[in-house]
């Protein structure tokens, strides 16, 4: 190792000044031991669950009946094996504390279940979202070995210098300041060593979690969640994904300037690391941005409303992890997206849908955007699909009502919108609650920079420039030129069938008439053959003589025709 990976002299003091925490070196567990320790959390979390519901019913005047009575009884015999400082904490403070307890993995999944207010009580989404964001950091020369091994070669034949001190620390990765050989400022992510290796074993032990609780909680959808969760973070832990994320964005957004995203070193990236362009700008709450002009200001928001509504009605391809720490003001004024591990990807079908039911809100037609959104919604068993659409009438109704964004956000209309799914056996993919996701943090982000900011009324201009460019002629004409093989085929294969047709037609019309009793020959037989082997016995004629007609009679009545 060369000279970056020389430990500077108190660096654990300049991290604790900054914030943070070394990470402690512990041995992996192995995939038994990891079994039991999660087991252990989640029959804890079970226990500990009860016991809070106990409380509450005491708390809330209803702890009577049979049925309390036994719940009583069973967290009574459960007490003992809860840990004695989280079984006074209610049930969401419980669950969060032993996802921080289980480590990055865990603590990567309840930032996800935090965007699921259409599945799970808002008391839990509400709780996890204050999950640890900065999570203890990697010493320096242990990322550099990480480094070295991936872009095979020393550090110091790849970077002039690394900031010892991180610029972030998450579940799974750490980023840090760097120059490179040619003196371009640059961001460096490193995953931190046996996060990838975690996520794998992880997986395995949530997918069997998230089946049993599918048989507990199927309202919940526990086994689709864990899925989810299992695919998003997978993808996460592989940088080469983010990096051709960013170069997606890039390319979709070519013709607009004023949006940018980081270019990638692919020389000094690989699975484990990622080298991206340094963005020097400011965050949209900072007072460098709330000096701007009133004009910049209207721009940037104007700027902002238009990539979420590209990135999610017309390339279908989107930041699935936008908060306003990932947005960044640049000189120009312009906005800069980082961050693009986790995107969300719209199939044509429901880019589609998702554009006619965002139109329907912004132009205030109620009764159109519930059917579009329960178009969107797959309906379990026991389906309410009318009541859920008479539900979400009656919220957007209300929302039209209001007379600022400060009463109802169009975010909000849609978050309060999906989370009545669960209540009627509806529920929505995970690219939706994303795409909430993005258009919460840009009302928020708007709503910083411009007090007022009117999402709906800036919305609509943008979508009714995407219904232009999604009806264009030329446009239209590309879709037909895509099924025109497919129409040349048909085409080519009609005469055949036309002809194949009438061939049988005129067969059919040649048969003779068919005698409608034909059928019923062996019925007939068989019944008249039953009927004197009756008639037989009743007059005293030989036994060989009725049996004979009986068994004709049985075989008659096995044949057709």
């Amino acid at each position: 190792m060369g000279v970056i990976a020389e430990q500077p002299a108190g660096q654990a003091e300049a991290l604790q000044a900054k914030g943070f925490e070394l990470m402690r070196s512990t041995k992996p567990q192995g995939l038994v031991r990891r079994l039991l320790t999660t087991w252990r959390h989640f029959l804890g979390l079970l226990a500990g669950g009860l016991t809070a519901h106990v409380r509450t019913r005491r708390e809330e005047g209803t702890a009577r009946g049979p049925s309390f009575f036994f719940l009583r009884m069973a967290a009574a015999l459960t007490y003992p094996f809860v840990n004695r400082i989280l079984r006074v904490e209610p049930f969401p403070v419980q669950l969060r504390r032993r996802l921080e307890r289980l480590g990055p993995t865990y603590i990567k999944l309840g930032q996800i279940l935090s965007l699921r207010e259409d599945l799970l009580p808002k008391s839990i989404t509400n709780e996890l979202k204050h999950l640890l964001n900065r999570l203890p950091v990697v010493p320096l020369p242990v990322l550099v070995a990480i480094i070295e091994k991936d872009l095979k070669r020393s550090v110091d034949e790849a970077f002039l210098d690394i900031d010892p001190v991180p610029l972030g620390s998450a579940s799974i990765g750490q980023t840090h300041r760097a120059t490179t050989r040619d003196g371009d400022p640059v961001i460096v992510k490193v995953v931190k060593p046996g996060i990838r290796e975690t996520p794998e074993r992880d997986a395995r032990l949530l997918r069997m979690l998230g089946r049993i609780l599918q048989l507990l909680i199927p309202q919940f959808q526990p086994r689709q969640l864990v899925d989810e969760f299992c695919d998003y973070t997978l993808r996460e832990v592989d940088l080469r994904r983010e990096a051709d994320n960013a170069e997606t964005f890039s390319a979709n957004f070519t013709d607009e300037p004023d949006v940018a995203f980081p270019a990638i070193y692919r020389d000094l990236s690989g699975r484990s690391v990622l080298t991206m362009e340094f963005f020097d700008g400011v965050s949209p709450d900072s007072p460098e941005a709330q000096q701007l002009s009133e004009e910049e200001r209207r721009h940037l928001t104007d700027l902002g409303a238009q990539s979420i509504i590209r990135m999610l009605y017309r390339d279908g391809f989107f930041h699935a992890d936008l908060h306003p720490g990932n947005l960044l003001i640049l000189p120009g004024p312009r906005i800069g997206f980082i961050d693009l591990g986790m995107v969300g990807r719209l199939d044509e079908e429901l880019r589609r849908t998702l554009l006619y039911y965002y139109f329907a809100l912004v132009m205030g037609d109620a009764e159109n955007s519930a059917r579009y959104l329960a178009a969107i919604a797959t309906p379990g068993p026991g389906a309410n699909v009318a009541g859920f659409r008479r539900e979400v009438t009656e919220i957007a109704s209300r929302w039209k009502r209001a007379s600022s964004f400060e009463e109802y956000s169009l975010g909000q209309l849609i978050l309060d919108s999906i989370s009545r799914g669960a209540q009627y056996r509806m529920y929505f993919p995970v690219e939706l609650v994303l795409m909430v996701k993005a258009l919460v943090t840009f009302e928020g982000v708007g709503h910083v920079l411009l007090p007022g900011f009117d999402v709906a009324e800036v919305s609509k201009r943008h979508i009714r420039v995407l219904f232009i460019h999604q009806f264009s002629p030329l446009r239209l004409l590309a879709e037909s030129m895509r099924g025109a093989p497919d129409m040349v085929d048909a085409m080519a294969k009609m005469p055949l069938l036309v002809t194949d047709g009438l061939r049988v037609l005129e067969k059919v019309a040649h048969q003779p008439p068919q005698n409608p009793l034909t059928g019923l020959r062996g019925t007939l037989i068989a019944g008249s053959c039953l009927v004197a082997a009756a008639i037989s016995m009743g007059f005293g004629v030989p036994w060989p003589v009725w049996t004979g007609l009986f068994v004709i009679a049985f075989f008659l009545a096995l044949r057709k025709g």
